[in-house]
């Protein structure tokens, strides 16, 4: 295992203009997020509003994804690579992008419901969300890292839905993905994940699905992981740092 890199003081605000930034990209991305649009278009926006910010896109960085975002529509968990794809009124549409600024990177992700939302969509989204604060909050030091991935699991699965366990959320820094893995599920073996201490900054991400756990490769692009029964997903990422006086949401 690798080791865990804590930041300094001068690296957390660094890494907090990056987050205040992504949030920017973020949230002006999703108001523009429509039916009738691409997911390349959606992607467009993002990076353009990551080139005003004078920053870079972290994904990009990423051997052999040319994106600024990561868009996954309905039964896509993760990793939908932007194309003529066009939303359609009705889909759960996610989106994932990091922003990477003074040598440091930044990620965070949010789900919608492009168009009218049905009830059960909404019970979804808002179960997700839920999920991602509850982990934040046991952002505290000498919390452990199963800590936050218990209050993920407990808060979907009372709600009847399932998460993924085949993908987890991650330390951030200087690498888009550093230790630790923050997986959104209690693995059996975990009995000593690691200790929470100040110093720490982590993407705190659930990946949870409607139907069951199971994912599978979509298509042949290599990326896309969608679930293996069809059933949508969501996606919330938030990037946290540690501090002595709790968890600082660096992309609220």
């Amino acid at each position: 295992m690798h080791k865990i890199t804590l930041k300094t003081d001068a690296e957390i605000a660094i890494m907090a203009r990056a987050g205040k930034l992504l949030a920017h990209v973020r949230d002006e991305t999703v108001k523009k997020i429509k039916p009738g649009m691409t997911t390349l278009e959606v992607d467009q926006i993002a990076t353009k509003l990551i080139k005003e910010a004078g920053a870079e896109p972290s994904f990009s960085k990423v051997p052999g994804y040319h994106h600024a975002t990561c868009v996954n529509i309905n039964d896509v968990v993760v990793h939908g690579v932007p194309s003529s794809q066009v939303i359609k009124a009705g889909d759960l549409v996610s989106l994932d992008v990091g922003l990477y600024l003074e040598g440091f990177h930044s990620d965070t992700s949010v789900s919608l419901v492009a168009g009218k939302a049905t009830p059960m969509q909404e019970k979804f989204l808002k179960v997700g969300r839920e999920a991602v604060t509850n982990a934040i909050k046991e952002v505290r030091v000498g919390k452990r890292i199963r800590d936050l991935s218990w209050a993920m699991q407990s808060t979907v699965e009372a709600a009847g839905f399932s998460v993924v366990t085949a993908l987890t959320g991650h330390g951030i820094g200087h690498n888009l993905h550093e230790e630790p893995a923050i997986p959104c599920f209690v693995a059996q073996k975990a009995k000593y994940t690691p200790e929470i201490v100040p110093g720490m900054v982590i993407a705190i991400e659930i990946m949870y699905a409607a139907g069951g756990s199971e994912v599978v490769y979509k298509n042949d692009d290599g990326w896309t992981i969608a679930t293996a029964d069809g059933r949508i997903a969501g996606l919330f990422e938030q990037t946290v740092a540690v501090t002595k006086a709790g968890p600082l949401i660096l992309t609220k």
